[in-house]
């Protein structure tokens, strides 16, 4: 339902004064901020109306009302006025040079932590599906080392187990085989591929091949995806967050697990720009009094991962969308130019 012009405005002032002092707000007090010329009557009527169509709602303790998260939504979607910071401070903790990709990740989650005071979060880039070459090493009877070498240089280890002993001759021909035939596809669709083709190798080699296909499709899917997390002791010190131990114990584990989170930020990436989830609006939110403010992030053009603040619902969204926005952006310049 679209609200009128008045509603608009007290709703956005009520989600202000309690974003910034975490107290009910009366009638009386909206009168005063919202700049309208009303009559505390009118003011308590349009009220009454927020809430309900559930954009407010009324504690048993107080006779002022707060936010809930369908209210919170609509601020920040259509009433919030998002303040500029300064992109300077940002910046200079984001410079690409002599720095390797991961440590520019981890400065941008203690960025966004310090920025913001709350957490800071940043899903990594997923690792190359891809091989560039592989090759083989005889370590002894029936153990071999398979080496994998990604497009980007990234070397990968894995130790197979053969029932048959291979000679150097016969592992350097599966080699020169696979690297021949497969360099730069991803071992998913190798192996596909090799359901045919290798009806015209020896049985033994064929085996050797397969084994290795497996192994390199384990290797380059595992910790295929990780995050970096600062400042998760920041929320013990948002009231909102650590007054139930609960939701103090559920946060923490949403932290440790790292399932949920990750599939949050997982979705995020698909979505172009900042996004927020409110917590009690989306399933993938854990606890009712939290937000999550995430932006994707590139390398070369390309959407590598996803980073973020979260907090509690109370926060103050003008100033950690901009915070977001600046260093996905400043982000996604550095791993560029780092590339």
């Amino acid at each position: 339902m679209q609200l009128d012009t008045r509603a608009q405005t007290l709703l956005k002032a009520l989600v202000e004064r309690y974003i910034a002092d975490g107290q009910p707000v009366g009638s009386r007090a909206l009168s005063k901020i919202s700049g309208l010329d009303l009559s505390p009557a009118t003011i308590r009527n349009i009220m009454a109306d927020l809430e309900e169509l559930g954009y407010v709602a009324s504690p048993h303790t107080s006779a002022g009302r707060v936010p809930t998260p369908r209210g919170y939504r609509i601020f920040v979607d259509t009433l919030l006025t998002v303040q500029p910071i300064d992109e300077s401070a940002v910046e200079a903790r984001l410079r690409p040079q002599a720095q390797p990709p991961q440590k520019l990740i981890a400065n941008a989650a203690q960025m966004l932590s310090s920025l913001s005071q709350f957490a800071g979060v940043v899903l990594t880039p997923r690792r190359e599906s891809a091989f560039q070459q592989i090759e083989f090493l005889r370590l002894g009877e029936k153990r071999i080392l398979l080496v994998i070498v990604a497009p980007g240089g990234d070397v990968q280890n894995r130790l197979l187990l053969t029932d048959v002993d291979y000679t150097p001759a016969e592992l350097q021909q599966s080699a020169n085989f696979i690297n021949q035939h497969y360099r730069g596809l991803a071992f998913d669709e190798v192996r596909s591929r090799m359901q045919g083709e290798l009806r015209q190798l020896q049985d033994d080699m064929g085996r050797l091949m397969q084994a290795a296909v497996e192994a390199g499709s384990e290797a380059m899917a595992e910790g295929s995806e990780d995050m970096v997390i600062a400042g998760e002791r920041n929320l013990l010190s948002v009231s909102d967050l650590s007054s139930n131990m609960s939701s103090l114990r559920q946060m923490f584990d949403m932290f440790e697990q790292k399932t949920g989170l990750m599939q949050l930020l997982d979705v995020s990436s698909k979505a172009s720009g900042v996004q927020i989830y409110i917590g009690g609006e989306s399933n993938l939110v854990p606890l009712d009094d939290m937000s999550v403010v995430t932006a994707p992030y590139e390398a070369n053009g390309r959407i590598v991962g996803t980073l973020g603040v979260i907090g509690p619902t109370r926060m103050a969204y003008e100033r950690v969308i901009p915070i977001v926005d600046i260093t996905s952006r400043l982000l996604s310049n550095a791993l560029s130019q780092n590339a």
